[in-house]
């Protein structure tokens, strides 16, 4: 604690108690009940949902604490469950794993005095592999093995596409699996390793993973972190003090203090001691093709992705959909707060004021009542509220970041009507959603996204909408930096979503049946 008040000062420790006093009536609640604490009902499922968010510190007194603070600016990518482990020479590996937001959790004091150590790593999930909706506590990472060189923990963010190719595998030949999640392969395939050291353990597992993967791992005096060779999927590094950390996102560095020191490169592999840190790249050299979609939606508008602000480049898709989609109206706004920095770029493009149509109510969070049939019509309303008197009588644009089931976006739209709005325009920051994601991506099946059954026009008439115009593909890759557009021999970034060409085979979901996009279409 002391030295998270020497980086941070105090205002750090009572931010720490301010979250736990938030959330305390919560907890009373969770007390009433053994049974496990269902997972938040989204109301609408019209929104891509990440999967994870990965964090790990060494170095540095208290280590659970700072990656508490870390996984708590990582919310956003995981709300169903957090673990930590923790590691300190007296009491050896401690774990705590829990369903629900990190200030529900890992605020308590007396949760926190379990995890002692100067080494720590933590994960926050939403899954995308493993047990959905009421979530099992064994799918909750870090997961960790004893080895016979020691113990290792290990928290995954990405999607492994031959999982269950691995997974029968490894069955077979006798592992036995306590959960249902494809990062559980990892340890397996460590455990099986013939190598004398844990790290040269993870880069042989490692070698037989297919898809999207970034890692933080521990021993017992290490702090390890991995992306894999076409770096779908971020992570930074950073120190602080005499220590460092590692984080799916820059902006969980700042939280605690650290400084950004440099993004972790595809298919490398940094090993921390006390020594510092050592690099090496394990894998085939291959081309990044970093997710774009992180630029869209996915990574929090204060981190820096690739050198480049998300934020500036999120106003960037708005300047371009100024350029290319325009059209004459009174407002921007805003569908928030995924959609705020594109409007602000489209209204700054356009000339046209931007303005703040609807409002989001900020404390929703985590609902305890399963919602009947007519709270859940009312999801949307739950969430966002049209500004009234900022909207009657106007022709509005409304900007968002993406579309995907379109049930969202006709509630809102709606809305806009309803408060008297004369014409409804929308603006999407992203190309159509057309196919699924299979890298770490919660997705809905092809079939439901409404890009993948319908033309753009056909998806106006949908939603009954004035005008709907998404913004190009060649448009997006000059937003993210990428001045002559996307290179069609050479995608510069996987676009998947988008484009439909995988750069990684989903070896499992074809094997199930999933038909691929044909070369010529």
């Amino acid at each position: 604690m002391q030295q998270l008040r020497d980086r941070t000062g105090d205002s750090a420790l009572l931010w720490l108690y301010v979250l736990n006093q938030h959330s305390h009536w919560i907890r009373s609640c969770q007390a009433l009940s053994d049974l496990q604490m269902p997972p938040a009902h989204p109301f609408d499922d019209d929104k891509l949902r990440e999967e994870c968010g990965i964090f790990g510190v060494t170095g540095v007194q208290d280590a659970s604490t700072f990656v508490a603070l870390g996984l708590h600016a990582l919310q956003h990518r995981g709300q169903e469950a957090g673990g930590i482990v923790s590691h300190d020479a007296s009491n050896g590996f401690n774990q705590a794993r829990r369903f629900g937001y990190v200030r529900d959790n890992f605020t308590s004091q007396k949760v926190m005095e379990t995890l002692p150590g100067p080494l720590a790593i933590g994960h926050v999930r939403y899954s995308t592999s493993g047990s959905k909706g009421q979530t099992a506590i064994r799918d909750v990472q870090p997961f960790f093995g004893e080895f016979s060189m020691g113990g290792a923990a290990i928290a995954h963010n990405g999607n492994i596409t031959n999982a269950n190719a691995l997974r029968r595998e490894l069955i077979e030949r006798g592992s036995i699996f306590q959960s249902s999640s494809d990062s559980e392969c990892i340890i397996h395939l460590m455990a099986r390793s013939m190598a004398r050291s844990i790290p040269d353990r993870m880069e042989e597992a490692l070698r037989k993973v297919e898809g999207a993967f970034s890692v933080v791992a521990m021993t017992r005096t290490k702090l390890i972190g991995v992306r894999d060779p076409l770096g779908v999927r971020p992570l930074v590094l950073g120190k602080i003090g005499d220590g460092w950390a590692l984080s799916s996102e820059s902006c969980a560095l700042d939280i605690i203090g650290a400084e950004f020191v440099r993004e972790i490169r595809p298919g490398e592999m940094v090993v921390i001691n006390g020594e510092g840190v050592q690099s090496h790249f394990p894998f085939r050299p291959q081309p990044s093709r970093f997710c774009i979609f992180e630029h869209v939606y996915f990574s929090r508008p204060d981190s820096i992705l690739g050198g480049r602000s998300v934020y500036e480049t999120r106003e960037n898709i708005g300047r371009e959909l100024a350029k290319e989609s325009p059209v004459d109206a009174d407002l921007v706004c805003p569908v928030p707060d995924s959609g705020t920095p594109a409007a602000i770029g489209y209204s700054l493009q356009s000339g046209i004021p931007f303005a703040m149509g609807i409002i989001r109510n900020q404390y929703m969070g985590r609902t305890f009542i399963e919602p009947t049939e007519q709270i859940r019509n009312m999801g949307v309303r739950l969430k966002l509220n049209v500004n009234r008197a900022l909207i009657r009588d106007k022709r509005v644009i409304l900007v968002d970041d993406s579309v995907v089931r379109g049930t969202t976006s006709r509630k809102i739209k709606e809305m806009i009507l309803d408060a008297g709005a004369r014409e409804v325009h929308f603006r999407i920051a992203s190309p159509p959603t057309a196919w699924p994601c299979f890298y770490g991506v919660d997705t809905p099946q092809r079939e439901k996204l409404l890009a993948a059954t319908m033309s753009e026009e056909e998806m106006r008439d949908h939603l009954n909408v004035d005008s709907l115009k998404f913004i190009s593909l060649d448009g997006l890759y000059r937003a993210v930096g990428e001045a002559k557009g996307r290179d069609s021999d050479y995608p510069q970034y996987c676009d998947a979503c988008f484009s439909g060409e995988y750069p990684v085979k989903p070896a499992d979901m074809v094997e199930q049946g999933f038909e691929l996009k044909p070369a010529a279409e």
